[in-house]
């Protein structure tokens, strides 16, 4: 099964510099990215611009819809009228079915500011204390994943040990 992380940066080219880290993770076989997407979002800029990866081995197990139907979610949900506002509701629900619910979408809204970035990724197989090993010390707030709680606090705890 496929597990659906955010990792949020402090700056806009965090998510960048995280992504080739996992790419070479990717190559060393300690995880599969399936599919990826990166949020930047520039000082002084209104929003945030979107790119989803195309590039990669292994892609295609989302298309750039749902990434496209995500960060209107997250992102331009705010700026909508009521009546687009009812019908990204009803997309909120059957977007559940994949693990992203209201509450995804809440805390990614919230972090992802101006100054910020965030890291989109779609993995599986990943050997989690290797990958936790490699990426220990890089500065990252993990936003959601779909990994069980207990899971994710292991993740979190994996990562502050220095």
């Amino acid at each position: 099964m496929a597990t659906l992380t955010v990792l949020k940066f402090s700056t806009p080219e965090g998510a960048g510099q995280m992504l080739t880290k996992i790419e070479a993770l990717q190559k060393a076989e300690l995880i599969k990215i399936q599919d990826a997407a990166i949020v930047t979002w520039p000082v002084g800029k209104k929003s945030p611009k979107t790119k989803q990866l195309v590039s990669m081995a292994g892609m295609g197990a989302l298309q750039g819809a749902f990434w496209g139907m995500l960060f209107g979610l997250i992102f331009l949900v705010p700026f909508f009228g009521l009546a687009v506002g009812a019908a990204m509701g009803a997309l909120t629900g059957s977007m559940a079915d994949y693990g992203i619910d209201d509450n995804f979408i809440k805390q990614t809204r919230e972090k992802v500011t101006e100054g910020t970035s965030a890291l989109f990724l779609m993995s599986t197989g990943a050997v989690q204390d290797k990958v936790a090993e490699a990426l220990k010390g890089s500065e990252f707030e993990l936003i959601a994943s779909n990994l069980t709680k207990e899971q994710e606090e292991q993740l979190k705890a994996a990562f502050a040990e220095e």
